[in-house]
Order: C-alpha cells, then structure tokens, then sequence
C-alpha cells in the first residue's frame, strides 16, 4: 500500500494535521541541506547532485513508499560504494549502476522479499556500519585538515599518508573545521538553540568565518566546485551499452543490498518511534522508483535516512506531506539561496561528516556487543568490520553472512538429537500393552529437532553404531519440524541398509508437512503404507505383533 494512500485512509490528509507536518518538513529540509551536500562531495559528486537527489527521492519515497514517515535521500552509508564507482566508472557509471540497483529493488519489492532485514545478523549489520563509519572518519580528513589528497588503494595506507601530512596541516581551515564541529556538538545542549539544527548552524558560522576573513588556504563550494547551480535540474538519460551494464552488475546489487538494508532499518526505527507499522515490500519499491529516477535529473543513490526520518517524527511528522514539505523547502533554497554556498567552506562539511560517523558508528552498541556477545558473534562483528575497512565493503557483507550461516548450521546440527528411547519414556506405551520393558528385538528411535544436510551425519552415525540387530526399528518423527532432500536420501540409505539384514522399520509420528515429503522420496513406498503411523502407540502394537513371526522366520 502507497504511503500516501494509508495515510489517506487514517485521516491524516486532513487540514488539521497539515500544520504539524510543514513544520517538520520545514525542520527536516534545512537539517538535509548540509548533509546532502556532504555526502554528495564525499562520494566524489558535485554537491548539488546530493541536493537533486535529496529533493526527488524524498517525495517519491514518502509518497510511494511503505512507510508514512520516511525521509529518503543520500546517506553516509552509500559513501564508500559510491566513491568507489565514480572513481572507477566516472559520474555516467554511477548513474547507470543506481538506475539498475533501482530495478533490483523494485524485482525484491514485487518478490515480496521485504523481509530480507531480517535474515542479516545484528553482528553483521553493526560490524559494516562501524567499518564504513571508519572510512568516513578518515576519508574527511583530507578537508577537515586541508592536507594534500592521498592517493592510495588500500586503507592502511591512505590513513599513514594521511597522518604523515597532518605536520603540515592548514591552521585556517583546522580552526574553521574546529569551530564547525564543535557547533554541531554544542548548540543541541543550549536552551535557546536546541531546535536549531546543528548543522545548519555549523554551516552558517564557518562560511561566516570565510566571509569575514577570506583565508585563501580554505577551499570552498565555490572554489573546489564553482558553486552551485540556480536552478531546477534537467532530465538527461545516461547512455547504456550492453557492456556497461554488464561491468556494472555488481556494483548495482551492492547499492541495491545496502539500500534495502538501511531504509528497512529506518523504517523499523520510525515504526518504534512514532508507533506505526511500514509495508517492507512497498517501501522497497518506492525506494526502487527513486533510484531509477533520480539519476535521470542528475541525482545519485538514495535510501532511508534514519536520523531525517527521526528528526521529522520527534517535530510532528506524521504523514508523507512532512516528507513533500521536506523537498519543496530544497527546492526553494536551490532556486533562491544557491549563489550563497560559494562560501561555504568544504571543512565545516567535513565536520559534520565526522559526526555523522561517529553516530553511524554506534560505539557504544559496538562496545557492548565486545563485551557481552558469544564468541562466534564476538568473531563475525570483527571479521566483517575488518573486511570493510581494510578490504571491501561487498565482500564484507558477504563474508559476514556466510560465517553467521554457517555457525547457525552448526548450532542446528548440534541441537538434532538421534536418541534410543529409555524404558522410562516408553513407559506409558508399554504400560497399554501389560509390558514393563521393550521386549528384545525391538529399537525405537526417536529423532528430535529439524532434520537437514548438517543433522544427516548424526543420524547415520547413531543407526550406524547399533551393535544387535534388531528385528524391528520403529523411528519416531514427532519432533521433527522439517525435511531436506540430504535428509531424504539419507534415511532411504539407511532403511535400505536395515531391510538388507532383514529388520522391518517402521515409522511414526511424522507431521503432515514430513510425511508429504516422505511420500514424494519414496521413503512410504519403500517401508509399506501399512508400517507407516501418525502415533506411536499403533506402531508399538504391530511391532509387538509381528515380533513372534519375526523371531520364528529367523530359528
């Protein structure tokens, strides 16, 4: 459901809520201004591109997105990924790769695989969101302290040419940057300015500074870009080649995964907060068409921006006017103030940056989850961090993944329990039958837990090592979930193994879903439809029946 359209539908459209949402899309457009700009500069873009994207996908995505209160637009997560391929593909690739990311979320919206947040672990999530804040950190040193670019491929060795330079910083731009940081960090504690946006005012006092004393050292929009253009942009459609998309693939998927993955996040984030519930697969697809669109206008990547997106719920916003208010307010600076950002110095955007890492970062949840978390979760938190800061952000996603899946397999196998039943469990069922004990030359065995690939080898194992054989095996199911096909083929080997020394196995106690794929391998065909019981009772009961014949067939 569009977002519009629900809050249509819960009456928030009506005239006595407008005022509370321009107010916040008041708020939340001049909190976005200094971060889109930063962002767009970071990720190796001119600084009116972050804006462009920041007005036409925060209206698409409030308007068609799955969440009512989401504030789309450029994010410092997409800062690596994008950097990355602007350097290596040049503005045109970049473009290209979003209009793809945008299709491929729009196939995981319509797939109805919004729900893919969930199968990410917390460790893996904390651990590349700390790297990329890492990078960030790092990567603004460059502005924050006006030395000379570095030009390296790994990490390790852009951060010691950096701090090889940091001798000869730039006192000017330092003290501007100082000062800038130290506004976004102090202002939100004073009464009289706590709901002025901290960025906003970092932006105003360092190009004050700049205008008052015209440093010639402090590299400015106007000199490092030539300013900001006056005026809406124009739609212009990438050239595509067959080629180019297919180079471009990866690259795409990497947005697309990270785009998900953030605006999900935001959208569980204002669900908590604002007490509402988001349509995961809309809000991919309204996070798709932005992306196709907004490169069409000059825009870059976009995805939900967790601190807009709080901004506007904690100032009222509570419908996607908040979120239309937010892009029009773009709108109207472009048109009107865009000759003013000239002066405003690159290393009060760096400023900001740092602290938009820092809170990306979150230290403190990184902290505890050092200090309390399992060893294996301890493990794949720093084999992901360290793989995005020294390596690459992809393959640290990745690689993250797959370790938490296969430790999640590993601890699934473990908890399968192939075990024979004690007199004391059978009790009651033999109880039935005027019995105290199993009679010789019956086994039961009872399976407990999910029975896939990694439990296959317990189970063989365990059968395996029945030393008497028995004339009759009855297998209990009433504690399996679920079946796969390594599963299958391992239970009919063993059947097989047992029929072979001629021991009758019987089955019991297997669900509908078990006993349907039972059907299908072939496993109720092999044993017999008749040696096949939904409750152990009556399999105990033909058991003990055909236990005399067995015994006779074997003198």
């Amino acid at each position: 459901m569009f977002a519009i359209k629900e809050a249509y539908q819960a009456g928030l459209l009506q005239a006595r809520h407008w005022p509370q949402n321009i107010l916040a899309g008041v708020i939340v457009g001049i909190v976005a201004l200094p971060l889109a700009m930063a962002f767009a500069i970071a990720s190796g873009v001119k600084p009116e591109q972050g804006i462009y994207t920041a007005i036409i996908a925060g209206i698409i995505v409030s308007l068609a997105g799955g969440s009512r209160v989401q504030i789309a637009g450029p994010t410092g997560a997409f800062i690596v990924i994008l950097a990355g391929i602007v350097a290596e593909h040049g503005i045109v690739g970049l473009q290209v790769a979003t209009m793809m990311a945008g299709v491929i979320l729009l196939i995981l919206g319509a797939a109805k695989l919004g729900s893919i947040i969930r199968y990410i672990p917390d460790p893996v999530i904390i651990g590349f969101t700390s790297g990329i804040a890492v990078i960030i950190f790092v990567g603004q040193w460059q502005e924050f302290f006006g030395v000379t670019a570095v030009s390296a491929e790994h990490f390790h060795q852009q951060i010691w040419g950096l701090l090889q330079q940091l001798p000869q910083l730039d006192l000017a731009t330092t003290g501007i940057a100082i000062a800038a940081l130290l506004a976004v960090l102090v202002t939100p504690k004073i009464p009289y300015l706590r709901k002025v946006p901290g960025p906003l005012i970092a932006l105003v006092l360092a190009t004050l500074l700049q205008l008052i004393f015209n440093f010639a050292s402090v590299r400015t929009i106007g000199s490092a870009f030539g300013g900001i253009p006056q005026g809406l942009p124009e739609f212009s459609l990438p050239q595509l080649s067959f080629s180019q998309i297919v180079t471009l693939i990866g690259p795409a998927f990497a947005i697309a995964m990270l785009g998900a993955i953030e605006s999900l996040l935001s959208a569980v984030v204002a669900d908590g907060m604002a007490g509402t519930k988001h349509h995961s697969n809309q809000e991919l697809m309204g996070q798709g068409a932005a992306n196709i669109i907004a490169p069409l206008f000059g825009g870059i990547a976009a995805t939900g921006a967790i601190a807009r997106t709080a901004t506007n719920i904690r100032n009222g916003g509570n419908s996607p006017i908040a979120g239309v208010v937010h892009g029009l307010v773009l709108v109207i600076i472009l048109l009107a103030l865009a000759p003013l950002a000239d002066a405003i110095p690159l290393a009060a955007l760096s400023a900001i940056l740092f602290v938009v890492a820092w809170n990306m970062s979150d230290a403190p949840h990184f902290l505890k989850m050092l200090r309390r978390a399992p060893r294996a979760d301890i493990a794949i938190l720093l084999i992901t961090f360290s793989l995005t800061v020294f390596a690459d952000l992809v393959v640290a996603v990745n690689i993250g993944v797959i370790i938490a899946m296969l430790h999640f397999v590993r601890r699934m196998a473990s908890s399968v329990e192939v075990k024979a039943e004690t007199q004391p469990e059978l009790a009651p069922a033999l109880a039935q039958h005027q019995l105290t004990e199993l009679p010789p030359g019956i086994s039961v065995y009872t399976l407990e837990g999910p029975f896939f690939f990694a439990a296959a080898e317990t189970f063989e194992r365990t059968l395996g090592a029945i030393h008497a054989r028995p004339h009759i095996l009855i297998l209990r199911f009433k504690w399996v979930p679920f079946m796969d096909i390594t599963a299958l083929q391992t239970l009919e080997e063993v059947i097989q193994r047992f029929q072979r020394q001629h021991t009758q196995v019987l089955i019991s106690g297997a669900n509908e879903r078990v006993l349907k794929k039972l059907e299908r391998a072939g496993i109720v065909t092999l044993v017999g439809a008749t040696s096949v019981f939904s409750n152990f009772e009556p399999a105990l009961a033909k058991a003990l029946a055909a236990l005399p014949t067995s015994a006779e067939s074997r003198h």
